[in-house]
């Protein structure tokens, strides 16, 4: 069944906010690159305490949750099953959330912090080698799906539970702002939230289109220039296109599928061909080293020492996610009907980390150790011709890294990313349908637009040069985005409770009446 009723005001006005910011960086992406920076600024210089401390305290709510009572609620009824197979459902969601971003960050991210680490560390040390490989692992990992995770909770708790009829994030705030969520206030929240979609999913076509095109110029011999990338965005928008195209069983679960299988067998030829005993000994430490400073690493600002270190890297990263928390909290509580709130919980931050981790220890350390025993000089590359060509360079160095690595690397990052922006296009054609309900997917016409939106705006930005802009403006929605994000926290616990004693408060009448039976029943006997 199709759902074909658009919101014509949502649509519309998603449109016309994508046109004021995409228009005038194309005019003049100079400025307006300036001008977003300076905003960026502001907030992770003014506010970056605040993101750091929501999202701590978001993480305790979810670790609360599952190992309360609450956890064991089925996001359902009773008889409902899950739509998919558990390592299918997990690999959907981490498929959506990963993208071409984590191979781009797996291969090369520790180099940034090597050479410029956290704490007051020595650049380039033994312990700024050790801090290189943790970072990543951390930025990647429980923290960040922790965003990802409760409004995700909120809302299928939301449509499965409340039976509130609409695949909008908004609705998750319904506890708290009650039905101001069906009037302008609530559309201008989900049109907020899928401007931050397209941004967040522009932030994986800026990183993931030249990485792209640096390894199809040296796998087929072409030079490198703005005809590759938009070649190359417009060959990933015809395979989401066909996929979105398809649906979500036949394919977007389908294309999700292949790209585990890609994904696990990549990572396992560069465990194995690769400096095996070290990543195997470089990962123990990072988890030791994590686990040992995970608090401090939560919450380090810098305060007095004046680095930029926590603006630059891990506040930039909780806006990058809380951006892109309404479309892994819509996509997320579509396909998880049927499961309970704790094995939510455990798919996205525990499974989502672990698949995270498993980039950032194969591919970060086999680049990290290839650039401490001098046998291939990543950091004067990364520095001297850019990050694609770090990356590219450390695939070929690899065996059968010219030819065969190489075009397995090009399949699996076309994959990744297609299957991110085909989760995001699914997302935005529910958002901008009316009521739509979970047994109802938008009609094609409406998937394919959206598909066909991010393929244009990507390609727009990538002919006027502002990509970038694009980019930070989606880390700065995230921002907004972190306050509701709070209002979604209290709308599902203030559900929680009510809900809970409502339960209670059945079952104990139950109870009553039946031991009133009991007793009349031994009256009459008697």
């Amino acid at each position: 069944m199709e759902q074909t009723r658009v919101d014509k005001f949502i649509f519309s006005m998603a449109l016309i906010v994508l046109g004021v910011f995409t228009v005038p960086v194309l005019i003049n992406p100079e400025k307006g690159n300036q001008f977003l920076g300076s905003i960026l600024g502001l907030i992770s210089g003014k506010f970056g305490s605040l993101y750091l401390l929501v999202t701590f305290l978001i993480f305790c709510t979810l670790m609360f949750l599952a190992v309360s009572k609450y956890g064991n609620i089925k996001l359902g009824d009773e008889k409902d099953k899950p739509e998919f197979s558990t390592a299918s459902w997990i690999g959907l969601i981490f498929t959506s959330t990963a993208g071409s971003s984590l191979l781009y960050w797996g291969f090369i991210e520790w180099s940034y912090y090597y050479t410029a680490p956290p704490f007051g560390i020595t650049p380039e040390s033994v312990e700024a080698a050790e801090w290189a490989s943790t970072y990543g692992i951390f930025h990647w990992g429980f923290m960040g799906f922790s965003i990802y995770c409760l409004p995700s909770i909120a809302l299928a708790y939301a449509l499965y539970v409340r039976k509130i009829p609409n695949t909008r994030l908004s609705s998750a705030c319904r506890g708290v702002l009650g039905d101001r969520v069906d009037g302008y206030l609530g559309k201008c929240i989900d049109i907020l939230f899928m401007f931050g979609i397209v941004g967040g999913v522009g932030t994986s076509l800026g990183l993931g289109t030249p990485m792209l095109a640096e390894a199809v110029s040296k796998l087929i011999g072409v030079e490198r220039s703005l005809g590759l990338d938009v070649a190359i965005i417009a060959f990933w928008t015809a395979i989401f296109s066909a996929s979105v195209y398809f649906g979500l069983k036949k394919g977007l679960k389908v294309l999700s599928d292949i790209n585990i299988y890609i994904y696990i067998a990549f990572a396992l030829f560069f465990f194995i061909a690769g400096p095996t005993v070290f990543i195997i000994n470089k990962f123990t430490d990072s988890a030791g080293l994590l686990i040992q400073n995970f608090l401090r690493m939560s919450l380090y600002t810098d305060s007095v020492g004046g680095s930029s270190f926590a603006q630059d890297w891990t506040i930039f990263y909780w806006a990058w996610w809380f951006a892109l928390a309404p479309f892994m909290a819509m996509f997320t509580a579509r396909i998880s009907k049927g499961r309970t709130i704790r094995s939510v919980i455990l798919a996205m931050c525990v499974g989502g980390t672990l698949g995270c981790a498993l980039a950032f220890s194969v591919f970060g350390n086999t680049s990290l150790y290839f650039e401490l025993n001098n046998i291939l000089p990543v950091i004067d590359i990364l520095q001297n011709e850019g990050a694609p060509a770090a990356i590219v360079a450390m695939i070929q160095a690899m065996p059968m890294g010219a030819n065969v690595l190489l075009a397995v690397f090009v399949v699996l990052a076309f994959i990744f990313l297609a299957t991110t922006i085909d989760s995001a296009a699914y997302t935005l054609s529910f958002m901008s349908t009316k009521a739509t309900t979970d047994e109802k997917e938008p009609a094609r016409w409406i998937r394919l637009s959206w598909a066909m939106i991010i393929g244009s705006v990507a390609i727009t930005l990538m002919y006027g040069g502002g990509l970038e802009a694009l980019q930070t403006l989606s880390v700065i929605t995230g921002f907004p985005i972190m306050f509701i994000s709070v209002i979604i926290a209290i709308s599902l616990l203030k559900w929680l409770k009510e809900d809970s004693y409502i339960n209670s408060s059945v079952q104990q009448s139950s109870s009553e009446k039946s031991e009133e039976k009991e007793y009349s029943s031994e009256r009459k006997s008697s």
